[in-house]
């Protein structure tokens, strides 16, 4: 899994100012919306509503704020949310998909297009780079003394983990996306603290940037698309 590293994501999150922390709720409140439109407000029976739960409090948001959220789109509610991807290719050639959650596809659009125009990129067709990526479940345990990194990778073999690596900072724990909870359901019964569990899209292949100039680009490309209050996520195989 060179050149990805979930640990990095996470610490870049918990840097963020409180404004910027209120607008990832924001972000993920919208997904939320639709996860309950289409599977009902019980996260027991709606996966994809339990799992936005799990990312909202890695995300440090308070149960109140998940419950109102809930509450509020469990009734009649005007408000429509789409789900929109977007791929494209940053400076030389970097795989870039954007997912989006939006009431006004063509102001999200827009906005895309023009990020990716200003930064050195450009926008794609569907499907001309996704074909780059896989979609995994990727839980995070923090590395610490009191682990045994042969315990922990045995374990998570056991409970259905596909794959198990060690960073110098944590540990990343893969599965397909289905076995996600199951997989951290297991590892937390035994014991272990999970920093992160979230599906992602592992790129198969990276590309190194070397010049400062598309290295600036590519860093103001992401930034922008990542700020922006319609983008949800944001996958990339630059390796930085």
């Amino acid at each position: 899994m060179s050149g990805h590293s979930k640990w990095k994501n996470i610490m870049h999150k918990k840097e963020k100012t409180d404004a910027q922390k209120a607008k990832v709720f924001t972000k993920i409140g919208k997904e939320m919306a639709i996860a309950i439109r289409e599977g009902g407000p019980d996260p027991v029976s709606n996966s994809k509503l339990r799992d936005l739960i799990q990312k909202a409090k890695a995300n440090n948001v308070p149960n109140d704020n998940i419950d109102r959220v809930i509450k509020k789109f469990s009734g009649d509610n005007n408000i429509a949310y789409d789900e929109i991807t977007y791929e494209g290719y940053g400076p030389c050639g970097v795989a870039v998909i954007v997912q989006a959650t939006t009431d006004n596809r063509n102001r999200t659009a827009a906005e895309v297009r023009h990020y990716f125009d200003k930064f050195g990129g450009n926008l794609g067709q569907n499907g001309c780079v996704s074909y780059l990526f896989e979609d995994k479940g990727v839980i995070v345990i923090e590395r610490t003394d009191k682990i045994d990194e042969d315990k922990l990778m045995e374990c998570a073999l056991e409970a259905g983990a596909e794959d198990f690596g060690g960073e110098d900072e944590c540990f990343e724990i893969y599965t397909v996306p289905s076995d996600l909870y199951a997989v951290k359901e297991a590892l937390e019964a035994a014991g272990y603290a999970i920093v992160s569990a979230e599906t992602d899209k592992i790129p198969s292949n990276y590309v190194t940037l070397e010049n400062e100039d598309d290295i600036k680009h590519m860093q103001l490309l992401l930034d922008n698309l990542e700020d922006n209050d319609d983008v949800s996520e944001v996958y990339h195989n630059w390796e930085e």
